[in-house]
């Protein structure tokens, strides 16, 4: 150990770490995390931040493991569900679905694009197509979006597709459609302001427009995944304008109306894939991590981890966060902002990923209930957390979390100097590829 802490109880956590953690090198030193995963339903991977390397590559390594070697069903991520629809179908080889994953991801285009549009994820969904190939329809891995901001864009997809199967439902989608147009530009800040405002939303419109493909859904005789696709699109729709008519009053609603959405969508999904159906969740560590376990709760906010944790047996959800002590990511410095390369400073005195450094200053995991120390459960320590807005300069006063690690995750990951993510909307040297390309793209 590097350093001692002039508390006893830090002293002693440090110590209870140091004895149990995992060096992490590569995928052959996940064992001891597809141990404690077990035979769970759902695996749970966060990140620290959303543009990191590493968390990206390690959720991959452990995402192809878990379908491999456990069977997993799909991943289902803290993204749009159009836009990830569109990978589904490339990796699943769908007719039209595009040549290859550059391709597919270069269509995203909502800000902050390089979630999910950059070189790592290029690489997961062409592993994804190769694996697939061997499999018949029913067994093949699947790659879903989880998240609710796609408004327009599910209102599109439904109207593409009762365009060919169902012209009187078709009239009641351009409806709702019509009724958002005039906010279409602005999006979904501008649908919230004038909700506010005048209360005549198009909530009246949206629901109809779910109910009526409920109604009908039975009589739609294309392939299943696209009748499903096309009632999540207006669960989409449904939620997105719930969400947004109730952001401007602020508060913890418009958060837990997002977060619902996102649990009852992994719900559809582990019902639509059957009875022994599997999920991989990738999302942040304040969506996947306990709520219970940080100030979260109490300032009346639930997330996917706390939800899924409370509606499944204990032993079939097992949580994984991520950290990091140092390095740099990608983020914008205000919405919307340009996206660029940020140093992240060294983790600031007294937080877990300072302690967790100074233990010894390389990737490491640690598992939950394998540290002999109970009152870890009662000690809350500043945790890392970027957003898609980062400014470092800050970062004291609104980037740590108090946190029950143990509480909070069942496993922890944490990388001791990391690198920035790679964005596909910018040129890239070809010689300067990530390492993570086996396919030579």
């Amino acid at each position: 150990m590097n350093k001692s802490y002039a508390q006893p109880g830090k002293q002693k956590l440090a110590e209870a770490i140091e004895a149990v953690a995992y060096p992490m090198r590569d995928s052959d030193d996940l064992g001891p995390l597809l141990d404690r995963i077990g035979d769970a339903k759902i695996v749970l991977l966060g990140e620290a931040s959303h543009g990191t390397h590493e968390y990206y590559t390690w959720r991959s390594r452990i995402s192809k493991r878990l379908i491999e070697e456990k069977g997993f069903s799909f991943i289902a991520v803290e993204g749009d569900w159009p836009d990830c629809y569109r990978i589904n179908r490339f990796v699943k080889s769908y007719p039209d679905a595009g040549a290859t994953a550059q391709e597919v991801l270069n269509a995203f285009n909502r800000w902050p694009t390089w979630m999910w549009a950059n070189w790592e994820v290029v690489e997961l969904a062409e592993w994804l197509r190769k694996h697939n190939r061997t499999l018949p329809r029913g067994r093949q891995a699947g790659f879903y979006g989880l998240d609710m901001y796609s408004l327009w864009e599910s209102l599109e997809a439904i109207i593409e597709y009762l365009e060919k199967v169902d012209p009187h439902t078709l009239e009641v989608a351009q409806k709702a459609f019509m009724c958002f147009e005039p906010y279409s530009e602005g999006g979904g800040h501008t649908y919230a302001e004038s909700a506010w405002l005048v209360p005549d939303s198009c909530q009246t419109e949206v629901i109809e427009l779910l109910q009526e493909i409920r109604d009908k859904i039975a009589q739609y005789n294309t392939d299943p995944e696209a009748v499903f696709n096309v009632e999540q699109n207006a669960l989409v729709a449904v939620n997105a304008e719930q969400y947004y008519r109730t952001m401007i009053a602020g508060g913890p609603h418009s958060w837990n109306i997002r977060d619902r959405h996102m649990t009852d969508t992994l719900n559809a999904l582990l019902t639509f894939h059957g009875e022994d159906a599997k999920a991989i969740v990738w999302e942040h560590n304040t969506h996947i991590g306990d709520a219970r376990a940080t100030d979260m709760a109490r300032a009346g906010m639930v997330n996917v981890g706390m939800l899924v944790r409370e509606q499944y047996p204990k032993e079939e959800v097992v949580a994984v966060g991520f950290g990091s002590y140092e390095g740099n990511v990608v983020a914008g410095r205000r919405w919307g902002d340009v996206m660029k390369v940020i140093h992240m400073p060294p983790a600031i005195e007294g937080s877990w990923e300072e302690m967790l450094h100074h233990i010894e200053p390389a990737d490491k995991l640690v598992i939950m209930n394998q540290i002999s120390m109970p009152e870890l459960e009662r000690m809350p320590i500043p945790h890392r957390a970027i957003g898609v807005v980062y400014n470092p300069e800050t970062e004291k006063q609104g980037n740590y979390v108090p946190t029950l690690l143990p509480l909070r995750y069942d496993a922890f990951m944490f990388f001791d100097k990391t690198a920035a993510l790679n964005p596909l909307h910018i040129s890239t040297d070809p010689l300067q590829m990530p390492e993570t390309f086996p396919f030579g793209l």
